[in-house]
């Protein structure tokens, strides 16, 4: 799910998950009917319009290609969406065909039993031959696919271009220059934060795990355990936990500092660089246009990019649909090239195909370092339910926090892997 939309709807993942999954099972109906209604759920956005004219033009398309058929859309908010799913897996009469889901929530729904498996039917369509790997593997949960990726995103470095140019600096090439980089900053400009990201930011904390070799957790069977607390995750963590701790971004305002608190520090002219999405391109534009640069996040090597967490919408059929074929024809339509082609322009979402994706990096060079990015390789949480409880907790933000205040990396790793654990195990 995509985090940083109003917000990237995946950074809003702890307003559903600390209500928990919705503890329900479902079997799916004998009938499929090829007439009638069939009910959509979409999120809703700050800016509707864009979405929903394009969805529009997606549903007159597809009722005017199926005589007898209405297309029903509503617009969910998504801080309700936990209460909404949890109705419509208990009350199949009021669920609908087809909903819109954040990609770090479909454990949750799978492990109740709301969602329909198309993992036969997928290769039934000949355009998902062209789905991005790693996009397709934030709709799997234990192997089985629960969705057509309907959008991805991903965060790369955004840096100040005049105060680069005004320092003779170039954009960092691995993980400790970037540290190195945001030192030099604040000591040169001290009225600029050297990099803006904060205690509270996991999904900036993730790439820097990744690109040390380490992982949040390793799955053995249908069992999970942390792998938080590894040697090569904890050097991840000490080196975005130092960009704090040394004052790059300084601790009395960094340790508490979110996702979306950080990008606007860059966007308001507070600091010489963030981790920020494609999604966070408008908020950008508005507040520094025309005097900032975007690079992928470095690995530790030079020439590498640090995986970055997958974030992004999937389109499901839920099991209880009445219209399954019809469910997934629109999916299938919504998802698709053209429409995924007209979303990225009435949205700036970026594709799930890997040969749609080439377009819009050449034709948008802002998109460029994105599509970089998601080629470089992503990573995603672990696909369990369990996710949703660690998550709620804070586990990592909390981890980060107790380092900025002195706690040892190996003590407070330890600590969150232990809590990891007891999630894994439903403790």
């Amino acid at each position: 799910m995509r985090a940083g939309k109003a917000v990237i709807v995946a950074a809003v993942a702890a307003l559903l998950t600390a209500c928990g999954p919705p503890q329900v099972q479902q079997t799916g109906p004998a009938v499929d009917e090829r007439t009638g209604t069939l009910r959509v759920w979409l999120f809703d956005e700050a800016n509707r319009a864009p979405k929903q004219a394009t969805v529009d033009e997606a549903v007159a398309r597809f009722e005017r290609e199926r005589p007898g058929v209405e297309v029903d859309v509503q617009y969910i908010a998504v801080e309700t969406r936990s209460e909404r799913f949890t109705g419509a897996f208990n009350d199949p009469a009021s669920a609908p065909d087809v909903a819109e889901v954040g990609n770090t929530d479909l454990a949750g729904y799978v492990a109740a039993g709301g969602l329909a498996d198309v993992t036969e039917k997928l290769p039934q369509w000949p355009e998902s031959a062209d789905l991005s790997p790693s996009a397709l593997d934030t709709a799997r949960v234990e192997g089985e696919v629960f969705g057509v990726p309907w959008y991805t995103g991903v965060r790369a470095l955004y840096y100040r271009t005049d105060v680069f140019d005004e320092l003779g600096l170039q954009p960092p090439r691995t993980t400790a220059e970037l540290l190195a980089t945001a030192q030099r900053i604040r000591s040169e400009r001290p009225d600029l934060y050297g990099i803006a990201t904060g205690g509270k930011y996991h999904y900036a904390l993730m790439p820097f795990i990744w690109a040390a070799g380490g992982d949040l957790a390793r799955q053995e069977g249908r069992r999970w355990v942390s792998t938080i607390d590894s040697p090569e995750a904890q050097r991840g963590i000490e080196t975005y936990a130092e960009m704090i701790t040394s004052g790059a971004c300084p601790p009395e305002q960094c340790s508490d500092m979110t996702g979306s608190q950080s990008v606007q520090a860059f966007a308001s002219g507070k600091a010489a660089m963030t981790i920020g999405g494609d999604f966070n391109r408008k908020a950008v534009d508005a507040g520094v246009g025309g005097k900032y640069g975007v690079v992928p996040l470095p690995g530790d090597a030079i020439g590498s990019t640090a995986p970055a967490f997958a974030g992004g919408n999937l389109l499901s059929v839920l099991k209880s649909s009445q219209r399954a074929s019809l469910a997934r024809e629109f999916v299938q339509l919504l998802a698709g090239k053209e429409y995924q082609r007209k979303m990225y322009g009435a949205m700036g979402n970026l594709p799930t195909f890997i040969d749609v994706q080439g377009e819009v990096a050449e034709n948008d060079p802002a998109a460029a370092p994105f599509v970089m990015t998601l080629r470089g390789g992503t990573h995603f949480v672990p696909a369990t339910e369990a996710w949703s409880k660690i998550d709620a907790q804070g586990v990592l933000p909390t981890m980060v926090q107790q380092i900025v205040r002195g706690t040892p990396v190996a003590e407070a790793s330890a600590q969150a892997a232990a809590q990891m654990n007891a999630a894994f195990e439903g403790r």
